[in-house]
């Protein structure tokens, strides 16, 4: 298996801050992703707003997922 993971809808590349937000905010079990741009759509807010959530998480300095 390799270690690149992609959207499971548009097949993008992911980061660790796709990753991260998808747990945070869907499933902290899932196994696979949608990138953040699809996670918008899916959430149907625009994109901004997850990224707003992604520096809030950053910022904070609680939440290992974003460290």
């Amino acid at each position: 298996m390799s270690n690149y993971l992609t959207c499971r809808q548009c097949g993008g590349p992911l980061g660790q801050d796709d990753r991260a937000i998808y747990w945070k905010l869907v499933n902290r079990g899932a196994e696979d992703f949608l990138c953040i741009g699809c996670l918008a759509e899916y959430f149907q807010v625009p994109r901004e707003e997850i990224e707003k959530k992604i520096r809030f998480f950053r910022e904070e300095g609680i939440c290992t997922l974003f460290r």
